[in-house]
Formats: C-alpha cells, structure tokens, sequence
C-alpha cells in the first residue's frame, strides 16, 4: 500500500472514531442530573401484569453490533421486569426480509432464562421490511398472550430506515390498544420512528444505545399510562428538552466543469456539467424527553461551607468537609476554640494600610471573638495595635467578660499606634517582652498557658521582621499570621512555619477565614510530643561545603524544631553536635533542664568550616554523646537527626544518604536551606512516631558476660553464668573470706589477652601469699607479677548490706615481673573488695 493510501485509510479511522464520539441522543440537564436520571432507571421496577412484545430489526441496515446492543437493551429491560405468567410475559420476534418468532410470551421462563434466550438470539441480516413484521404482529397477534386480558405493550427496535411503508400497519395496532414504542438504534431516522410510535411521541421514542436513560423512558410512560407503578418512593417525573440527531448522506452541488458533449461536423460539441458531491452531515430533531428522577439525600445541598457531598444510598450521605471545618456531618463550622491559650492579637494601624483595611481587621476581630469565645471558654485575649509604636487596647486577662472584651475592641481608634510606617519587627519584640503578665514565682497557681500571638498585618514591615520573629519564638511564643497573598513570604519569616499563615486574596473574604484561624491557634496544642521520652541528638554539618550564612539556618532549624518538645529531666532532652572534619559537642543531653536555656544554647553553636565527615560525627554521637555519662538515659528511645548537605569528603556522600537514614521513610530531601523552616512539622512528626514506639529494655542486651537478659514488668534481670553482679560484671570465685595482707606479703595480678588492655583481675591465693607467685599460677599466654607490699593495710567497714570490707594496699616497692611472651605495666595502687556472703570479686 502507498503512503497516501495509508494516509487516507488512518483519516477514515479518525473520522470513524470521533463520529462514534457523538451523542446521537442528547438530553440537556446537567451531569449530576444526568447520573440521577441512570440511577433512577436502574432502581426502577414493574410488577403489574402486562404483556410485552420484543420486534427487533436483524437487517443489514442496522448491522450485526447495533443489534448486539439491541439484545443488552431488551436484557435490562427484562431485569426492570417482574417475569411470571401471571405478571409481566415477554416474547421476542425478529425480523430483516421476514419476520421470525424467537420465543412466544407463554414460554412462562423466568427473568433469568429470558436473559439466556435473548443472549442467544442470533443475527440474521437481510433487507428492512418493517411493515411485514408489523403486519406479521397484526395476523398472529400477540403469540401466547393473554387475550386482550392483560395491556399490550409492543417494543419496536430499529433504525427507521424501513423498505415499504410501514405506517398502515402500524396505525392498526395502535388503534387495537396496542401501546407501541419505537426505540431507536444505530443512526435511526427520527421522523419514521416518530410515525410508528404512539401518542404522546416524545414519551414513546427513546434511543436504545443509551440503555439505563432507554430503560427509565420507557417505564415512566408505562407508569403514566397507568400499565404500573414503576417508580420507587420519593421518585418523581421530569420533562427535559432533547436533541435526536441522525446521520444522512446528502447531495450537494459543487460546482460546473466543461464536458464533451460529441461533435457537429467537424467541430467539437462542448458545455457546462454540474458537479456533485455526497457528503454525511447530522440532522437535529428537537423534541422532549420524559425522565423519572429519583431524590437524594444530597439534593438538599446538606453540606455547608463548599463541603462536597457524597450520597451512599437512598438516605445516607456524607461530607468532605474542607479544612477548618471539624469532622461535623454537614461541616457546620467548628468555630468556639477548644483549646485553652494566652492569646494576643496584634494589629496593624498604619498609614500603609489606611482607614480601610484597619476596620476591615476590626470588624473581623469582632466576630472572631463573637463566635471564637463561647460560655466555656477562658477570656484570657488581649488586643494591641502598633504602627510606629505599640498601643495596648486590651491587656491579656484583663476583661472577664465577652461583652467587655468587644466593647474595648469597638473602642479601639485608628491611629493610635502613632500612626506612620508599620514597624512589625519592633512591635513583635515589643510584645514579646510586655504583651503576657508574667505571674510571680510564689503564685499559688502558675499561668503555664500556652502564648500565643495572632498578627494581623496587612502591609509591608518598614523595619527587619526576621530577628524580631526569632527572638518571639526562642521565648515560646507561638507566631500565627493573618495577611493578604502579597504578603506570603514576609508572614511565613515570621511564623517561621508555612502551615501557621493565613492568607486572603480579598479583603472581602476575610471572615471565610475565621474556621482556618481557629484551627491554627489550637494547634499550638498539637505541637511535637508533648509528654513523650525521648533523647535527642541534632547532628548539624559546619563544615565549609554549608557556609556561614547557611549554617544560621539549621540552627534556626534546631530552634523550631526543639520547641516542640516538652524539655526537662524527666520528659524529652537535647544534645547538639556540630562537625567539620572532626565533631564538637555544643552540649550533652542532660546540659540543659528547660526549653529555653536550649534554645539560647542554639545560638551559641559554633560555625567550625573546613572539610565535613558526617561518619566520624556518627561514631562520635555513638560512643560519646549516646552515653549515660553523658546523660542518656536507659529505657527511653533514642533519635539522632543528621541536617547536612550530602557531601561528605570521607564518608556520606549525596547517593550514601539513604544508607545513614536507614530507609526512604527516615530521610528528607529539601531544596534550599531557606525551605528547612517548612520542614520542622515533618520532622517533629517522624520523631514523634519513634518516641511512641514501646522500649525493648533487653536490646540490646545489657548483660555482660553472655548474660542473658529477662524481661520483668518492666524492669530486667541479668542470668548470669559463672559471673556475678547486675550485669554480670564480676567474675564468680569459691565462696569463701578474704585473707588480710600482712605487711610483707606479696601482691600479684596478670592481664587477660595478649598484648592488648583488658579487664585486669587481682587474686589473692594463700598458697600464693606463703611461696610468692610463679609463672605456672597464671593461666596460658598471661603474665604474673610480683611486688612486695610493705604498706600498713588500712581496712574499712562499709555500713551497706552485706558488709564490705574495702583494703587499700599501696605499692611502694619495685614490682618484678614474670612474663609468658608479654610485658605487663606497672601498677600503683589497687583495691580489694570483699563481701561476706559473695565470692571475692576484685576490679581495678
């Protein structure tokens, strides 16, 4: 095949594909009403007793897929139907060049064996001689009915495309009761439908194509002709405007070209001949449709504030609620603040922002509080406005009252924050330090409510806001912003948290934002783990490749991130370690008691540059800061956090991250060291989940020696074998009381392991004590020393159960020493302990 065949066959592929797109039938209600109207047709159902006649067309005209979705037309038809002999009976007739029964209507088959037989009607093809099938009717009538006994229903389905007329015949049937409904398949030609069908028309033509819409036509006209009663409760019938359509082949002149016509003579013959050209074009028919519509429970619009209602039966319902809005059925608003807070709002009266835009805040503030402070709900708000200068309006606490609180806020004047440019960084310093009354020490009741501060800001600061900002935050005060869109990125500086910024594009629709700005103050309850243990170390890379600028940043991260946690002895503690090529402890877990003093500490952090090695930093964080000396504590889960750009010179390269996370779900990839401050909640919330996380106190094992660990209500028990102690600490000996050193007795000792530090246990044998010690007292491969020990032996009595007694020899006298292939070092000074009742056991 050519190309440009190949070309022409594709064209004739699209264009056969996107007129199957076309809707030959279409119906002009909306695509919820559309559905509804599907649904409906699927839910409604005939009982009354009826008999029902199926002519389908099996020409060539219609073709063998038309009529395969004729038989799935009549299948749901079938389903809408009570079957029975003494309900509804249904028989099928198919017709091309001669009409031919398929089954009659006293077959008295079931719904399911009416499905089957249909199913297996096969295609027969041939021309379209609908009048001889509709005479064919008229002769043997209805085969098996009942006799004029019951309603007659016939189905006629085709492409109206019929040879002959079939009109007579059809005028017959209908004048003998027949109830004739011609249902349209393929591209059917309208106007011949229309002719066959019965009065009213628009009620008894339907397009079969559309099987659930074909289905609900047909049996809401039975159901206002009175055949049945098909429609469920609460169901209803609707006119609709429809649009039929169909495709014809029409002749159109294009124009006139010469033609030889033959010849006079010997001259040649010539005219004028028209040109033609056939072309398929789509023919409207404006008509009505008559749909059941059934009602839903989300008809009644029955979620609020934009909720997206989703209906899940015929009275059950549900809302997707936007946020802000609770989890209320109908998504009411949530409005009245459920949690209990020190609360600040300061607002801008600035020249910047004018008369305009301060009522616009005001008139929000009021009905902020109207419907944000309920009958259960502590008064603890104040009101400051600044400018140039800051102006309490209402001190924090100070009216008791809802009605006194907005009588201050309605008194509340333009301007007197001095008017001028916005200074926000120094209003936020400013009520940082003033805005909260910090109550005395001896107060029988400490206010330990959480601070919160909600900036209505709705021009550009005129002085730096970042310095500010942090400085409100390092003291615990949680930051929440209320400004325009144009003012985003200064607002989330200053909350230092995205999620905590609320943003409007008009002022207009300020008061949508109330449900959102109720949300965020309480989240200021949500906040980290409070109540969880935990020990934390933050592991932040100093090195040259983050920079100075960007190393401000982590421990910007470092502060947003640690007041998030309650910190103290008992609850959560922070260590910090910052590393360049080689790591620096900032401080220890147990360095500091409160949040604050953490967050000063950050500051202090130093920047140390060079080249960075983020796995000597690890080995660090694992033998020196994860130390109970170093205040880690046993039975709390541990978590080290490692901030760092991923471009270790040694050991953590960029593709090496996932190894140190351990897993995709520990690791977080941020774009810029400006986006970190996005990221704290992220974090908090990973952290959270390991804090929760029950502690395995045996894991890993405490127990010394091979000892085995068992746990016990939540303690543990070493089993120790050969070994004795907590955890399995001390060697076990022969039970029996130590011999006293007299002033020339000789002391001796061996190290365990060949040239290599180890435990170093000191014996003391009575056979030793009288002959002195020799190489063959030592185990294999140990050495054995000797030294006399001229010392006065000082013993002491320790008051503890079992009773102790502790001897402190000192070593004044050259040690000679026997060795088996090793050197051992000397010692100076050593400790005998001995208990009563256990087996003598000596560490140094």
């Amino acid at each position: 095949m050519h190309l440009p065949g190949q070309a022409a066959l594709l064209s004739s592929l699209l264009l056969i594909q996107v007129r199957s797109c076309v809707s030959v039938q279409e119906i002009h209600a909306s695509q919820e009403m559309i559905v509804k109207i599907d649904s409906a047709g699927e839910s409604m159902r005939c009982s009354a007793p009826f008999d029902l006649l199926l002519l389908l067309d099996g020409s060539h005209s219609v073709g063998k897929g038309s009529f395969e979705r004729c038989k799935h037309f009549a299948q749901k038809l079938v389903r809408a139907l009570d079957v029975g002999p003494n309900k509804v009976r249904v028989g099928a007739v198919q017709f091309g060049s001669s009409p031919r029964l398929e089954f009659p209507l006293d077959s008295h088959l079931t719904e399911e064996e009416l499905v089957r037989r249909l199913k297996k009607i096969s295609y027969r093809g041939g021309s379209t001689q609908t009048g001889l099938a509709l005479k064919y009717v008229l002769r043997k009538g209805f085969p098996g009915g009942r006799d004029g006994a019951a309603p007659r229903v016939l189905v006629l389905l085709s492409d109206g495309r019929s040879q002959g007329d079939p009109e007579p015949p059809a005028l017959r049937l209908k004048r003998d009761g027949v109830a004739v409904f011609a249902v349209g398949v393929r591209y059917p030609r309208w106007e011949e439908l229309h002719a066959l069908a019965s009065t009213p028309r628009e009620q008894h033509v339907l397009f079969a194509e559309h099987f659930a819409d074909a289905v609900n036509g047909l049996l809401s006209t039975l159901s206002a002709s009175g055949v049945c009663a098909a429609a469920p409760p609460g169901c209803r019938a609707e006119t609709f405007p429809c649009v039929q359509k169909t495709l014809e082949t029409v002749k159109e002149l294009q124009g006139n070209f010469m033609c030889w016509k033959g010849s006079k003579g010997y001259l040649p013959s010539a005219s004028l001949c028209p040109y033609y050209r056939w072309n398929r074009v789509y023919k409207k028919h404006q008509t009505t449709c008559h749909r059941t519509v059934c009602s839903e429970p989300c008809d009644s619009t029955p979620c609020q504030n934009g909720g997206t209602c989703v209906s899940e039966g015929p009275e059950t319902f549900r809302c997707l609620c936007p946020p802000g809005y609770g989890d209320n059925p109908t998504c009411d608003p949530q409005l009245t603040l459920e949690c209990t807070v020190d609360l600040l709002f300061l607002v801008d009266g600035s020249s910047s922002l004018g008369l305009e835009g301060f009522l616009h805040f005001k008139s929000f503030l009021k009905r902020f509080l109207q419907v944000a402070l309920g009958g259960d709900t502590p008064v603890n708000v104040g009101v400051a406005q600044y400018s140039s200068q800051v102006t309490m309006e209402a001190k924090v606490g100070e009216y008791r009252s809802v009605d006194e609180l907005l009588r201050a806020v309605e008194a509340t004047a333009y301007g007197r924050g001095g008017g001028g440019d916005p200074h926000t960084g120094a209003a936020l310093q400013y009520v940082t330090r003033h805005g909260f009354t910090s109550r005395p020490v001896f107060a029988d009741v400490q206010d330990d409510l959480p601070r919160v501060v909600v900036l209505l800001s709705g021009s550009p600061s005129a002085d730096p806001v970042d310095e500010p900002a942090r400085y409100a935050r390092d003291r615990e005060i949680f930051l929440v912003a209320v400004g325009p869109e144009a003012l985003k990125a200064q607002l989330s500086n200053i909350t230092g948290n995205l999620h905590r910024t609320v943003t409007y594009s008009a002022p207009g629709g300020l008061e949508a934002k109330i449900p959102e700005l109720r949300t965020k103050i309480c989240s200021v309850d949500n906040q980290g783990c409070p109540g969880q243990a935990l020990d934390l170390v933050m592991v932040l890379d100093a090195s040259a490749a983050v920079g100075r600028d960007n190393f401000a940043h982590l421990r910007d991260f470092v502060r947003s991130v640690s007041v998030q946690f309650d910190i103290n002895r008992d609850v959560a503690q922070i260590g910090l370690v910052a590393y360049g090529r080689m790591p620096v402890t900032a401080f220890d877990l147990d360095t500091h008691a409160s949040g604050a003093a953490v967050l000063r500490a950050v500051g202090d952090v130093p920047y140390l540059g060079g080249a960075s090695s983020t796995g000597s930093a690890l080995l660090h964080v694992h033998s020196e800061t994860l130390t109970v000396s170093r205040g880690a504590r046993p039975g709390v889960n541990k978590a080290v956090v490692v901030v760092t750009d991923g471009a270790g010179a040694e050991d953590a390269l960029r593709d090496s991250l996932l190894r140190i996370a351990g897993s995709v779900g520990r690791m977080v990839s941020v774009a810029s060291y400006e986006d970190l401050q996005y990221f704290d909640e992220e974090l908090v919330q990973m952290l959270c989940a390991d804090a929760k996380r029950p502690v395995d106190l045996c894991r890993p094992n405490p127990c010394m020696n091979d000892g085995i660990c068992i746990l016990l209500r939540g303690s543990y028990h070493c089993e120790c074998r050969g070994w004795e102690g907590p955890h399995c600490e001390y060697r076990e000996f022969p039970a029996q009381r130590p011999h006293l050193l007299a002033p020339d007795a000789q002391c001796w000792s061996y190290t365990r392991g060949a040239g290599v530090r180890s435990q170093v246990l000191l014996g003391l044998r009575p056979e030793v004590t009288s002959r002195g010690p020799r190489a063959s007292d030592a185990p294999s491969g140990r050495a054995i020393k000797s030294c006399g020990c001229s010392a006065e032996p000082r013993a002491t009595e320790d008051t503890r159960t079992p009773r102790t007694l502790t001897h402190t020899v000192n070593d004044t006298h050259s040690c000679r020493t026997q060795t088996q292939g090793h050197t051992l070092r000397k010692s100076k000074r050593f400790r005998i302990r001995s208990e009563s009742d256990v087996p003598l056991a000596v560490t140094l």
